[in-house]
């Protein structure tokens, strides 16, 4: 990660206090952190500027494409898995790739935005792209938990609960509309704003749109409620003290995959935790401090999984994408704002 170093406390604090809520106001996260809001605005503003942190909208499924993302293994030729990841980057449909070490040298996560166009990604653009020696895909058929639900565990009670509290009114509710009606052109057009600044207001998303404010709080709160967009903290795990990342393939007896994949869900390295419709059965994303952490995590947890029969561990040597974020030697790349959905993975 280039010249990037892991944040100091306060930042570190900071980070944790926007995982818990995304679009907590400056004056809130001031409280929470015990300082100033102009001391908190700094701290965020350098982090964004240093192209560190970004709060993004995580869409749901089911307006990030049609259907479910895939998982895609990819074995490169010797000393182009680099070349090939760039290239896996460069297409519209890869939310996530990385370059591994493992049972393949590069992984990535991909939604098609047409369910017809699922066989010419999987079966002829991916397997021609240059370098491609060969790769495996998996429909990805249920999400355990993404990503926008790990938290960087250093708050205490009392300042989770204040944070809580204010994030709860952005949060799906229990029985929320139909995911599948049809957006309202406004509703369209908010949702790719939240997907690019999930802090942006009420009020900006009005003179984005040019429409009245209390239009743009009703939509925007629609859209947070039903699901179709979860705000989420963007930042590299290395930077916030978890130097190694892993995606674990577990392949898993079919009584076993719905209560290992919960299981796993509930460990604190838990990034994204999903079944899958192929030899996997269970795909576990999990980052660690060190080697320890995993080999503890691989020794222990896993071990005492009822019905797990083996595993595989694909180590992330780089990330160059993200949810449709790409990244240049661990900093977010410069980013005109994109139109491109920010799904799951």
């Amino acid at each position: 990660m280039d010249d990037t170093k892991a944040l100091d406390d306060d930042e570190l604090d900071l980070v944790a206090a926007l995982q818990h809520a995304p679009r907590a106001p400056l004056s809130l996260l001031a409280e929470v952190l015990g300082v100033s809001a102009s001391t908190a605005g700094r701290r965020l503003a350098r982090l964004e500027s240093d192209r560190l942190l970004r709060v993004i909208g995580q869409l749901d499924w089911s307006v990030s494409g049609e259907g479910h993302p895939w998982h895609v293994w990819v074995t490169a030729e010797p000393g182009r898995a680099t070349e090939v990841a760039r290239r896996l980057a460069d297409l519209p449909e890869t939310s996530h790739v990385a370059v591994t070490a493992g049972q393949a040298d590069v992984y990535c996560s991909v939604q098609p935005s047409r369910r017809d166009h699922t066989t010419e990604l999987l079966a002829r653009t991916i397997p021609a792209t240059p370098g491609v020696r060969s790769a495996r895909s998996e429909l990805v058929l249920s999400a355990t938990t993404k990503s926008d639900s790990w938290r960087l565990p250093r708050l205490d009670a009392d300042q989770v609960a204040r944070l809580t509290r204010h994030a709860a009114q952005d949060e799906a509710v229990k029985e929320p509309p139909p995911r599948h009606a049809a957006l309202t052109d406004d509703e369209e057009r908010a949702l790719r704003l939240l997907a690019a600044d999930g802090r942006m207001t009420a009020a900006q998303i009005a003179r984005e749109l040019g429409i009245a404010q209390s239009t743009a709080y009703r939509t925007t709160q629609s859209l947070l409620q039903r699901g179709l967009v979860r705000p989420r903290v963007e930042i590299e795990p290395g930077l916030l003290g978890y130097a190694l990342e892993v995606a674990i393939t577990l392949t898993v007896s079919p009584s076993a995959m719905a209560e290992v994949a919960r299981s796993l869900a509930r460990h604190p390295s838990a990034r994204y935790v999903t079944t899958t419709a192929g030899t996997s059965c269970v795909v576990h994303h999990g980052v660690f401090r060190d080697e320890d952490g995993l080999a503890e995590f691989l020794t222990r947890d896993l071990a005492e999984l009822p019905g797990v029969t083996s595993f595989d561990v694909l180590v992330v040597l780089d990330a160059l994408r993200r949810h449709w974020l790409d990244r240049e030697d661990g900093r977010l790349a410069t980013p005109a704002e994109t139109d491109t959905a920010n799904g799951d993975a």
